[in-house]
């Protein structure tokens, strides 16, 4: 039997299921009723929302041209219940990237000041906001400490303080769910893998690359960054008066420079993070998918 004809497999499950093409996904909602029903349903108190409370909320008196515009999103960004109507995965992505700004918007700020030094020569840090992206980087040396993707629609209603903190929490949460395999765009798998190079965007010797089997989405960091949530290295600053979650990753050289890290060895491949403070250092060992496997205080 082959893969396609065992019942309950993957590879089953995908060849029932309804595809159409990026193409003809964007010509659905490339009208402007349908995108007025998908705000609406963004903004219903509460949701499934019956056929007639939708049309009330897009404001179409013509109940059969709504409904005709309702049914070409049902099955690809809407599902329908015996309840009334609700996104699915695809609508309500769109309609986040929407508010998000990510289709519209092309906002313009100017570089700003961000907390902390840079980790290789202790000069001013700056946060260079362009194409949807966030540059962290020296305006001495010019050394970058992170280049990550933030959508547009996180500028609005926040101070350029605000705007880094939540740049932080955003990078954090980002590489957390990259490290645990987690694509998170798509949801797909995560391949982690650990190269020898200073092609990404911190231009460190060693950096680690998350990519997505699915989407291809990718990210990149320092080994470090794993660490960041790791209970023993938050212990470890806790006992030293200091909230790692309170400490934007810049701020942590062992998460942007190649100082704090080294290949311990190949065959098995281990890599060693040293996090110093004061006279005390935490030293961790990592494999090649960034599995801690000891942890040493000194």
């Amino acid at each position: 039997m082959s893969k396609t004809e065992v019942p309950g497999s993957l590879e089953h499950a995908l060849d029932r299921v309804d595809r159409i093409s990026p193409a003809e996904a964007f010509k659905l909602i490339g009208n402007e009723t349908r995108l007025d029903i998908l705000k609406a349903l963004a903004e219903a108190d509460e949701r499934p929302v019956s056929f007639s409370t939708l049309r009330s909320m897009v404001g179409m008196r013509d109940s059969a041209q709504f409904n005709y515009h309702l049914q070409r999103l049902v099955g690809h960004f809407i599902e329908h219940t015996d309840e009334g109507y609700d996104f699915k995965h695809a609508g309500e992505k769109v309609i986040r990237a929407i508010v998000a700004g990510s289709f519209t918007d092309d906002p313009r700020i100017e570089p700003f000041e961000v907390s902390g030094g840079c980790a290789s020569c202790g000069g001013t840090l700056t946060g260079v906001y362009e194409d949807e992206h966030i540059t962290i980087v020296c305006d001495d040396c010019a050394h970058r400490h992170g280049r990550y993707s933030f959508p547009p629609g996180g500028l609005n209603d926040r101070t350029l303080e605000e705007i880094a903190v939540a740049f932080d929490n955003r990078v954090r949460h980002l590489h957390c769910l990259a490290a645990d395999g987690v694509c998170p765009e798509c949801g797909g798998r995560m391949h982690t893998s650990i190269i020898e190079d200073t092609s990404c965007c911190l231009g460190v010797s060693l950096h680690v690359d998350h990519e997505c089997g699915q989407c291809g989405h990718d990210i990149c960091s320092a080994p470090g960054l794993r660490l960041l949530d790791q209970s023993t290295v938050v212990a470890f600053y806790k006992q030293h008066g200091i909230k790692l979650d309170e400490r934007p990753y810049w701020t942590l050289p062992w998460c942007v420079s190649d100082e704090y890290h080294r290949i311990v060895s190949r065959d098995p491949f281990r890599v060693e993070v040293r996090m110093p403070i004061g006279g005390d250092e935490l030293t961790v060992l990592l494999d090649e998918q960034l599995h801690v496997i000891e942890t040493d205080e000194a």
